[in-house]
């Protein structure tokens, strides 16, 4: 069975409210970004690219527990510009995600200053552009958030720390792949997979012998789900996306859209160069790129073929998905849900079940969930809401259960009850893999599975370790389980 991913609509989860942030006392980093077009050559043609200061994947943001982030970006294209902070979550600031259901679009020529603060926060993150396709042409980077100096992370500090990441990639300009959706056809295949936007060998991490080095991981991609692996090497899972993990090692790692991951490399092979591998997961054509590992004091370049890894074996992948754990005895900022660390113990005050569709809706490819294909609004939701301007959207516009119906075209709202304690189930009918990602929070996943869903289901979720994260995947014919506890102000499901 030949399977990708999705391209999903979005739906957006309304509290009627509207709080300010204040940032208090903790340290200011400052950013200045300008946003440009530029020539890029990630697989040995020339395309445009999306560039932040001139580069290509964009700077990374180093920061600390409770920073407050201080963005200045500059719209030097000829387009409206947002950018999406993935795993960032905005506490009662949701006007500041980057997303069009929350935030007014940069125009062309002008700034717009994000005014972020990674409260609580640890981990491996990264942000995008969430409007207009152009993600496929770049723009995005990498974030992490280190712990403050004085909580104690459960490894050794690491040799180095690398952003990796890994993503698939089209030769064909964004414009005209959103071109292609909008006359009615699907994305073929992407023409190749990206290393921090180099094809094969184009991307190499230097590390000395007996040295253990932490790669974030991150797939920033638009459609694949990707294996990841080094030639000899063995990976240690240390943290997904703000969660300390159980300490597993494997020999790889899928990573689906949108993911985040920590991993330990320890430099214990004979000094030479080595492969980084990353390939397709659930596609017929299975594209592979690489990567080298380097030693300083390497006697020579790779050795024999890339190693191989999973295809198409979905038990495999939900196996592992299952393994990763949180770890009840590490330091550093854990969800709180409710005032209680124990989120097995907190009453549910409703269950939400998405399901998502494909098809043809006025000859375009669409895409939705509940039968609703989510079309934007000329304002967005969050400055509709807060100003009272009728006509924008109306609550309950898309159900909290599958209808069965077919696709149509609607601005998707869903009211939900702020601090309630949320079952949200993702339902894949389809035969194509899916990657969720909740904007601004958090969630728990406790489940995942073959078949339907049922309330019997619940039998089997993890209500002790399971980790907390913003991505999700669903496997096809499947469905995903994740708690929530909705302590922030609007919110999207993308």
């Amino acid at each position: 069975m030949g399977v990708k991913r999705g391209v999903a609509t979005a739906v957006v989860l309304c509290v009627l409210a509207f709080v300010s942030v204040s940032l208090g006392e903790d340290p200011y980093r400052f950013f200045d970004w300008n946003v440009t077009y530029g020539d890029i050559y990630p697989l040995g043609v020339r395309q445009q690219g999306i560039l932040i200061n001139g580069q290509f994947p964009g700077p990374d943001i180093h920061s600390v527990t409770n920073d407050n982030l201080i963005i200045n970006v500059f719209n030097s294209l000829d387009q409206p510009f947002l950018l999406s902070w993935n795993g960032v979550q905005q506490r009662r600031n949701s006007y500041e995600d980057g997303v069009f259901g929350t935030t007014c679009p940069i125009p062309p020529g002008k700034n717009f200053t994000y005014i972020l603060q990674v409260k609580d926060q640890i981990g491996s993150f990264y942000y995008f552009p969430s409007l207009a396709f152009h993600k496929a042409a770049g723009g995005f980077g990498g974030i992490r958030i280190l712990s403050r100096p004085r909580i104690p992370v459960p490894f050794p500090d690491p040799a180095g720390d690398y952003t990796v990441l890994i993503g698939d990639w089209y030769k064909a300009n964004h414009t005209d792949l959103q071109r292609q959706l909008d006359s009615g056809r699907k994305l073929a295949l992407p023409d190749g997979i990206l290393i921090n936007g180099r094809g094969d060998n184009g991307a190499s991490f230097n590390v000395e012998q007996g040295k253990t080095y932490r790669l974030r991981i991150s797939n920033v991609g638009l459609e694949n789900s990707l294996n990841f692996r080094i030639q000899n090497h063995k990976m240690t899972l240390v943290e997904v996306e703000g969660t300390h993990t159980l300490q597993t090692t494997y020999s790889s790692l899928d990573v689906h859209v949108g993911q985040s991951y920590s991993v330990l490399v320890t430099a214990d092979q004979p000094p030479r160069d080595y492969y980084i591998v990353v390939s397709t997961r659930f596609t017929t054509t299975v594209l592979t790129t690489t990567g080298i590992l380097r030693y300083s004091n390497s006697a020579g370049p790779v050795q024999g073929p890339p190693p191989g890894g999973p295809t198409i074996q979905i038990d495999w992948s939900l196996n592992q998905a299952r393994s990763i754990r949180t770890n009840l005895t590490a330091s550093g900022p854990r969800p709180n849900p409710q005032g209680s660390y124990h989120y097995g113990l907190i009453n549910l005050t409703r269950t939400i079940v998405v399901s998502s569709s494909a098809g043809q809706v006025n000859g375009k490819q669409r895409y939705a969930i509940n039968s609703v294909s989510y079309v934007a609004p000329d304002t967005p939701l969050k400055v509709a809401d807060f100003f009272k301007i009728p006509g924008v959207f109306r609550v309950g516009s898309i159900s909290d259960r599958p209808s069965g119906s077919a696709i149509y075209l609607d601005t998707s709202v869903m009211q939900t009850d702020y601090r309630t304690f949320v079952e949200i189930v993702f339902q894949n009918d389809e035969d194509i893999i899916q990657s969720y990602h909740l904007d601004g929070y958090s969630f728990f996943v406790v489940g995942m599975d073959g078949g339907t869903w049922t309330a019997g289901s619940r039998n089997e979720y993890n209500l002790r370790d399971a980790v907390s994260r913003c991505t999700t995947q669903v496997y096809p014919k499947s469905w995903t389980a994740i708690y929530v506890a909705l302590d922030n102000i609007t919110r999207c499901i993308s």
